[in-house]
């Protein structure tokens, strides 16, 4: 294992155990100032838009606190890849969304990019539609 390998995954690590502990701005200073920030937006899920900063980040980790709590025993992390200075994660993540109620459930696929032991890239795939439903009231 190189020792950018290592790096990488000790800081993927640090933001995993920072994100469980339910800490933005202190997951958020994981990041570099400017991110490559991806996930789907979707209107109707008020915490997913573009991102850039790590204000940003630190905004949008607060948001998804006010919005969903997780689902106990969520999120589950079953492959967790190095190579260099990219990482990818897949897994399980579930939430009962504030606002309706509802609970969604969902694979993932987390890439991650760290350079200088910072965050640089966060891309996250999920099923955005099932987010959304949960996000939307009954009528």
């Amino acid at each position: 294992m190189s020792s950018a390998d290592v790096n990488t995954r000790a800081v993927v690590q640090e933001f995993l155990v920072r994100l469980g502990e339910g800490a933005p701005d202190r997951t958020a200073a994981l990041f570099t100032e400017t991110v490559d920030w991806m996930i789907a937006e979707n209107p109707v899920v008020p915490w997913l838009r573009p991102r850039s900063t790590r204000a940003d980040v630190a905004d949008h980790f607060r948001e998804l606190a006010l919005g969903m709590v997780p689902v106990e025993g969520s999120p589950t992390v079953d492959a967790f890849l190095v190579d260099g200075a990219d990482a990818v994660l897949t897994g399980r993540l579930a939430g009962a969304v504030q606002t309706t109620g509802k609970v969604f459930r969902s694979p993932f696929a987390m890439r991650l990019t760290v350079e200088d032991g910072l965050i640089t890239r966060y891309h996250l795939y999920e099923d955005s539609l099932a987010i959304a439903e949960a996000c939307t009231p009954d009528a």
